[in-house]
């Protein structure tokens, strides 16, 4: 038998390259690192697992075409086959179909949401209502089955015990979760609360997946009482965390966070009495100071310290009025009878025109008087009424009755004829 040729490193990268390309499998991986430099043929990635890493290579069309960015600490699933890099001896894994795999699959769903609803402005911080400081009431969502609703119980019955519990118990994984989640926030605000807690225990990316939902994340956002959340673990942020008002690691932090401790409180009161008292005690020792200088002033010891001036001012008054009144009468009195002495002067010269003024009055009057012309000789005619002038011989007939008036009194006469002319 002929010993065997040896090949060259070439030939044997070669032949080792023709076996590998024969391997079609699917695989599935964590990416561990990723390399897209602008310009290459081809992305270059590696997927790992807890034992070990695997070097891949997807052409830049077929990377293209399959619509899903790779990023470090994406769970993927890989069908493709192995080949050999000859020029470098080195084996990779040339992918040909590339999909998401599991919890990476979940991710990407989750962070496009996320993305959705920041721009929306659900997640700005302005839009986040602060926490009352001391609750009355106090509506916890979550399921009453499990450990979160107890351990917000015993939280709340050690550090606040004065508010009042609420509890809205609901499915918190699974299918219908999100709806339930909803439902219970709505039944919360119901209730009318000073702050809701929605919780739950810790468990895997999965059984958290209700609350990366768009159902839950805007019944928190739109609820009108501020929201606490406190789900699984401290590394676990949902997007109802990142729209809730205030986000806690845990249940039991989301409990701390939406009420004060009484010990705190009990703290905070005691240091408010003693400054009060404080306050009050410097108060009175003020207050008493004052009255003890306000008791020294004369005032108050001797009654004539005010009211000696003011019985002055009173005498002073009285003596001016006694000698002003009666020096005011003899004036007035003067005025009077100086008034009186022109009045009598006066009063005849002011008869006197009107008396004569009187009588050339009474002479025009006893001029024009219809007695004076009777007096004269002349008479008037008056019909048998006593009334009607008779000035016309057309006024009365043979026979009439008439009155004749003279300066001294009347004469009844009979008509017995007329004449004109």
């Amino acid at each position: 038998m002929s010993e065997e040729r040896a090949l060259s490193v070439t030939e044997a990268m070669t032949q080792a390259k023709r076996a590998l390309e024969g391997v079609r499998v699917r695989v599935v991986g964590e990416v561990s690192e990723f390399n897209d430099k602008p310009g290459y043929k081809a992305a270059y990635f590696t997927v790992c697992d807890a034992g070990a890493a695997m070097p891949c290579l997807m052409w830049r069309d077929v990377y293209d075409a399959g619509g899903i960015s790779l990023r470090c600490g994406m769970l993927v699933e890989l069908s493709g086959q192995f080949s050999a890099y000859v020029p470098k001896g080195r084996m990779q894994f040339t992918v040909r179909t590339l999909s998401l795999a599991g919890e990476g699959r979940l991710r990407m769903q989750v962070s496009e949401l996320a993305r959705k609803l920041e721009a929306e402005g659900l997640m700005r911080p302005d839009r986040k209502k602060p926490l009352p400081r001391y609750p009355e009431r106090i509506a916890v969502v979550t399921s009453p089955r499990g450990k979160a609703i107890h351990d917000v119980i015993r939280t709340l019955r050690r550090r606040y015990p004065l508010a009042e519990l609420l509890v809205a118990g609901v499915q918190v994984e699974g299918e219908g979760a999100p709806t339930a989640l909803a439902e219970g926030l709505h039944a919360a605000q119901a209730a009318a609360p000073d702050v809701i807690l929605l919780v739950r225990g810790g468990g895997s990316y999965e059984d958290l997946m209700p609350f990366n939902s768009e159902e839950v994340a805007r019944a928190v956002a739109e609820c009108p009482v501020p929201v606490v959340t406190g789900i699984g673990h401290e590394p676990d942020t949902s997007i109802a965390d990142m729209v809730a008002d205030v986000r806690a690691s845990t249940p039991t932090g989301a409990a701390e966070a939406a009420a004060p401790s009484i010990e705190e409180l009990g703290a905070v009161l005691m240091r408010e009495r003693r400054a009060i008292g404080r306050a009050l005690q410097s108060r009175v020792q003020r207050l008493e100071h004052r009255m003890a200088r306000l008791a020294e002033r004369p005032v108050f010891s001797d009654p004539y310290a005010i009211l000696g001036p003011a019985s002055q001012r009173i005498d002073s008054a009285r003596a001016r009025l006694d000698r002003a009144l009666p020096e005011r009468l003899k004036r007035e009195q003067q005025r009077v009878q100086f008034a009186r002495e022109r009045l009598t002067s006066a009063g005849p010269r002011i008869t006197e025109r009107a008396r004569s003024k009187l009588g050339l009055a009474a002479a025009r009057l006893e001029d024009l008087s219809p007695l004076a012309i009777l007096a004269r000789g002349y008479s008037a005619s008056f019909g048998s009424d006593g009334c009607t002038v008779i000035r016309s011989v057309s006024q009365v007939t043979a026979g009439d009755r008439l009155f004749v008036r003279v300066s001294d009194g009347r004469i009844g006469c009979t008509v017995t004829d007329t004449k004109e002319g």
